[in-house]
Parts: structure tokens; sequence; C-alpha cells
């Protein structure tokens, strides 16, 4: 892993407030001294150490939430499947489920709410799917905890990908539910 990817990697793990839960899951790792070697800079490291953490913190949930921000300002598109076409909320929960983890999800919000295990909202972990009532109707919308009560979507026409905080009134108040995906998402259960 070059300098510039571990960089971005950490970064994109510390703006979506995984490392911690993922350090904190990994707590039965331990370091050990290195010995004695030539002096490195202070930037080096830091690097190594960031390195040796996130060997640590590869998981689902980083694969997830490094997929879901690369995609961050893609535009809205209603019905976009790419991010070089746009993508709409459920194209962006598809495209990143099947690039960060090679999981095929079905097309629509409503559909994809009737696959994996119904998750209640205190027990929401990153990389499940968080889901409001935004035309009316339960299930229109969808979007990715990231932990930390954000989560990231694709909003609407003229929006673009965002990180947003699910504690803004308007999106408690469109709360529909939350699912976590499965081994086998190609076969829906019922909805609990």
């Amino acid at each position: 892993m070059t300098v510039k990817n571990l960089s971005f990697r950490i970064k994109i793990l510390v703006q979506a407030g995984i490392l911690a839960t993922g350090l904190a899951s990994a707590a039965a790792w331990s370091y050990e001294a290195v010995p004695a070697q030539a002096p490195q800079s202070k930037t080096q490291r830091a690097l190594s150490t960031l390195q040796d953490m996130a060997d640590h913190v590869t998981s689902k949930t980083s694969d997830l939430a490094v997929e879901a921000m690369s995609m961050l300002g893609i535009k809205y598109r209603y019905g976009g499947n790419t991010p070089e076409t746009g993508l709409d909320c459920s194209g962006l929960v598809r495209y990143v489920f099947k690039a960060a983890l090679g999981t095929d999800l079905p097309r629509t919000s409503a559909e994809i709410s009737r696959v994996g295990e119904k998750v209640d909202s205190h027990d929401l972990q990153p990389g499940d799917l968080v889901f409001y009532n935004t035309l009316r109707r339960g299930f229109s919308h969808v979007g990715i905890y990231l932990g930390d009560s954000k989560f990231i979507h694709s909003p609407s026409a003229g929006g673009e990908v965002r990180i947003e905080s699910m504690d803004i009134a308007y999106w408690k108040k469109r709360f529909s539910g939350a699912r976590r995906i499965v081994d086998d998402p190609d076969s829906p259960q019922p909805r609990e």
C-alpha cells in the first residue's frame, strides 16, 4: 500500500468514525517493540503506526465505509447506477455493496428494505442500511450508516452524495427503520 493510499484510507476511516470502532474490536492484538533501527522522521513513524493500525482495521465495515466515502460529491441522478453517470439513493447503496463486498442488492430502496435482518435504531452498526420516508411512503430513501449517528446517501435532484446526521429533525421525523445485510442477500427475508 503506498503512502498516498494509506493516508487516504486512514483519513476516510477517521472521518467515518470507524477507526475507533475497529481498534476497539481489535483489542486482542498487541504491539511488540521493534528493534533499534535507523532514526525515522516523525512523519515516517506516524505513517508506520497508521499502517499497523490499518492492517488491523480491515473488515467489511471499513471496506463499505471507504467505498461509500469515495463516492462523496457524485451527482444525484434519478435511476442512476454508476458514479460516472450519477447515482440515486439505492444506486449508491447497490454500487457500494457490489464494489466493496461483491454483494448484489435489489434495485429500489423498498426492495432493499426486505433484504437482511431488521435492526433497532439503538443497535445500529457501521455498514447497516437506514431507511426514510421521503415520498410519503416508508422505505422510499436509503443510506449507509457510518457510525456516530451519521449516514451517507445520495439525496435528491440537484444534490450530490453527502454525509448527514440522523439527529437532524428532518431525518428523525422520517426514519422508517434499518436493516443489516446478511451473508446471503439474494434471498430476501420477510420483514420483521
